[in-house]
């Protein structure tokens, strides 16, 4: 009997074990979300012009979208693709750099200001590298992964413009920094601000304003802010037994 009795007790303890082990595993999946490899969404927010007539970031910003999308190597790193559209604007009028062509003295053949203005559309594409300093995720997905993680960005890019005097097709070297905060699983929520730095001095439809020649890519060339936040989804879901296949 005490044999018996022995046995019973061995098989309810291991019954016990097997049960905390099982209710164990099923916690830990419950809590473990997949890793997502690809991210798709828009953007809306404001961009500015800086060049010849104006060096002010927050000066006669305009309105622009953007569509995105990323491809994620880890929760480090990725890259992302957009394309925006936005508007450009700017003046001569109030700039205290003289320009001969658009003097506003007395040399001006009609004795009045002759301020310079335009107002042309903007049309970007770009690809950049993008590095968190933080690993992104919703905490249960990655080891130390971070809701909310800062972040820098840089590539290349296409810049297209329309409406001056002629159209302006150039490319752009985009710099920038952000953040960004898991909303959920599969929802991100991203706020950033960068500069592209255009290989073109006429973006504002004007080149060289002060009759001086400049060479080099970076010389005396236009450029532009944007500011936008961004919203996006992610989707294709890492395998994380393929290795074993």
């Amino acid at each position: 009997m005490k044999i018996l009795t022995s046995i019973g007790q061995c098989g309810a303890m291991k019954f016990i074990v097997l049960v905390m082990f099982l209710g164990i595993t099923t916690t830990s999946r419950a809590q473990s979300d997949p890793e997502y490899m690809m991210e798709i969404g828009a953007g809306a927010g404001l961009t500015g012009y800086l060049g010849d007539f104006n060096g002010n970031l927050t000066k006669n910003l305009q309105p622009m979208v953007s569509g995105v999308f990323r491809t994620l190597f880890n929760p480090h790193a990725g890259l992302k693709f957009s394309a925006s559209w936005g508007k450009l604007k700017g003046s001569s009028k109030n700039v205290e750099t003289y320009y001969p062509e658009f003097r506003p003295d007395d040399l001006s053949p009609t004795r009045e200001v002759l301020p310079y203005d335009f107002s042309h559309t903007l049309v970007d594409a770009s690809c950049v590298f993008e590095y968190n300093f933080w690993p992104y995720g919703t905490g249960r997905d990655y080891r130390g992964a971070k809701r909310l993680t800062p972040f820098i960005f840089g590539g290349i890019g296409a810049t297209f413009v329309s409406g001056g005097p002629k159209n302006v097709f150039t490319g752009n070297v985009p710099l920038g920094i952000g953040v960004k905060y898991k909303l959920a699983s599969r929802l991100n929520l991203g706020v950033e601000w960068g500069v592209h730095f255009s290989m073109s001095d006429e973006l504002d439809g004007v080149k060289d304003p002060y009759n001086v020649a400049s060479k080099g890519i970076f010389k005396n060339t236009d450029c532009y802010s944007t500011l936008q936040v961004t919203l996006t989804y992610s989707f294709k879901e890492r395998c994380v037994t393929c290795w074993k296949e």
